[in-house]
């Protein structure tokens, strides 16, 4: 499974992503998109919008998603069979007010 995820460094959702990831050992790439212009350009135009997280799994580019979305859709496909890990961290919640405090000092706004 080729697996390629457009994520913030710092982000309740992205590691949200990342949880999801470990939980069933996938290999993935950790695209940045925070502190990479190109990367996040990338996934504009790829996805047609802006939100992050996204994720590609096999091609299929699902946008603005949460780690219990792409769980949900990695077992509806089949892809992965469930199991008893718990996440790290919640798969599905926002960014903390620390987490938005530090983005404001290392965000880079190119758009």
């Amino acid at each position: 499974m080729k697996i390629k995820c457009y994520l913030k460094p710092s982000c309740g959702w992205s590691n949200g992503v990342r949880a999801i990831m470990k939980k069933y050992a996938l290999a993935y790439e950790d695209v940045d998109i925070i502190n990479v212009p190109a990367n996040y350009a990338e996934m504009v135009e790829r996805t047609g919008q802006r939100l992050s997280p996204c994720v590609e799994i096999d091609g299929e580019m699902l946008a603005d998603v949460s780690g219990a979305e792409v769980e949900q859709y990695l077992l509806a496909k089949g892809l992965v069979q469930t199991n008893d890990v718990a996440p790290t961290v919640p798969t599905n919640a926002p960014c903390t007010d620390a987490e938005h405090e530090k983005m404001k000092v290392k965000t880079i706004r190119f758009f």
